[in-house]
């Protein structure tokens, strides 16, 4: 399948081409690194039966994940940009495939940590690469479209493992069969990976100019594209004069690429969503539900979030990001006070009472409201708007960013919160709520729209922003060689 489109900037730049089924086939496979964040995500939620005891040992075992994922992206940045990304997306399924064997088959508490290690470096090596090899391989046209790709399989992953979890929860080897599952999304990613082509954009960084034409030939589905390589090698000069990415992002030129990619995913953690996500059966448990109907409940919410995602992979280019993070957050700060607020009047500060059936279906329904909201606006685009903001010279230092903070706050929600929620009561979703309104203001105030940009022109959208024109210098050059005005 192949139709034709003139990939488009809306500051006028086009690059002639079409969207064929090898870039959509390419992208869906490379996406399926988001089943491996998605699974272990809930996978977690398996062992958050410990955590109800608010074991801070235990907790601590279970989110040690994202603290491996946090220092493998670091790796994982340096193996993305002089290795390529096709490379670093089989290191994370290699990893991810090697720690999911090793937690199925454990017989100590050795080998359930080296294997919790490993899933980190997996998750880190996949959420650094898959999102900035989707960004490179679309054409702009589509490319939020495609991205959220990835964030639809994070949201299959998860809901695969919740189904998982509600079948295995009464068998005694259950939990063996929950953390070895991991290895087929693995699986699927290292075969995947091994048939893929590596992007333009890397190629060319690494010397292989005739090989990045050809691909580029190949993903478009024309021959002529010499402006849009014209444009990637010269993107790929100006990157080569940079030595040291890490420094360089710290300059005040890319201080709205390093605002974004520190902020967007500290904002998307912050939303509560993992609340949700990884103790939604602890939850549901503790409001009154039995339990399997608590883990229907997760079940419930983990198919709501693949629906939803639905809904910004055909809007978000056709309406933009800035909308949807703004229509979601809205949504969210409205289903959290409404939550907060039924808990309130049931379990009051003493945390006696219980719901009737009625209450505890409504209870369901907002927070499925929630989670709608946040699928179709801060969770995919939390990997999308980072992954395509950083010019070359920068992207694998600002994907890594973006990377660490997510893993980072991941980490720190899934160690505190069932403190926090033992101390703060249904105070837990005002002070997510509060957040919501905080960063949905923010993106009001400061987010420039990036819908349709090619990710080598970016500089224009920070030029034309009222705020951050101030620390995009005039001597800044785009892929037209004309300096930004």
């Amino acid at each position: 399948m192949a139709g034709g489109v003139l990939v488009a900037s809306t500051n006028g730049r086009q690059y002639e081409g079409k969207v064929t089924m090898f870039v959509l086939v390419t992208c869906l496979v490379a996406a399926m690194g988001g089943l491996l964040f998605g699974y272990d995500l809930d996978e977690s939620g398996h062992e958050s039966q410990y955590c109800k005891f608010d074991n801070e040992l235990l907790t601590l075992f279970t989110s040690s994940l994202y603290l491996a994922a946090l220092i493998a992206s670091f790796f994982a940045s340096t193996t993305t940009r002089m290795l390529g990304r096709k490379a670093s997306m089989f290191a994370g399924g290699l990893f991810f495939l090697i720690g999911a064997l090793l937690n199925g088959f454990a017989v100590n508490i050795e080998m359930l940590i080296i294997g919790r290690l490993l899933l980190g470096f997996g998750v880190g090596y996949c959420n650094q690469s898959v999102p900035v090899y989707l960004s490179e391989m679309a054409p702009a046209k589509i490319r939020g479209a495609l991205n959220m790709g990835f964030q639809m399989m994070i949201t299959i992953g998860i809901l695969g493992a919740n189904i998982i979890n509600y079948f295995t929860s009464n068998l005694e080897s259950g939990w063996r069969i929950s953390l070895g599952i991991g290895a087929v999304p693995a699986i699927l990613l290292c075969i995947g990976s091994f048939f893929l082509g590596d992007t333009p954009n890397s190629m060319i960084e690494r010397g292989k100019k005739e090989g990045a034409k050809k691909m580029l030939q190949k993903i478009r589905g024309i021959d002529n594209v010499d402006e849009e390589f014209q444009d990637l090698i010269d993107a790929s000069e100006e990157a080569k004069k940079v030595e040291h990415p890490w420094k360089n992002i710290t300059q005040l030129r890319y201080r709205p690429q390093l605002t974004f990619c520190s902020l967007i995913p500290f904002f998307q953690q912050l939303t509560g969503i993992n609340v949700i996500m990884f103790y939604a059966p602890v939850l549901f448990k503790t409001l009154g539900f039995g339990n399997n109907a608590s883990l229907m409940s997760a079940v419930i919410t983990g198919g709501v979030n693949v629906l939803a995602t639905f809904v910004s992979i055909f809007t978000v280019d056709k309406f933009g990001r800035k909308i949807l993070f703004l229509e979601g957050g809205v949504q969210m700060f409205i289903c959290q006070i409404i939550v907060g607020s039924m808990i309130a009047i049931k379990f009051g500060v003493s945390g006696e009472g219980s719901f009737t059936h009625i209450e505890a279906n409504l209870l369901l329904f907002f927070i499925c409201l929630y989670v709608s909201a946040f699928a179709w606006s801060w969770g995919p685009l939390g990997w999308l708007v980072p992954s395509e903001i950083c010019s070359l010279e920068v992207r694998s230092a600002g994907q890594a960013t973006n990377v660490a903070v997510n893993m980072l706050f991941t980490f720190f929600i899934a160690q505190v919160f069932l403190t926090m929620l033992c101390h703060l009561k249904f105070g837990l979703f005002f002070f997510f709520a509060g957040f919501v309104l905080i960063m949905t203001i923010f993106i009001v105030i400061f987010f420039p729209e990036t819908n349709n940009i090619p990710i080598e022109e970016m500089n224009k959208v920070w030029k034309s922003h009222w705020f951050w024109t101030k620390f995009v210098p005039d001597g800044v050059v785009d892929q037209d060689h004309k300096a930004v005005a």
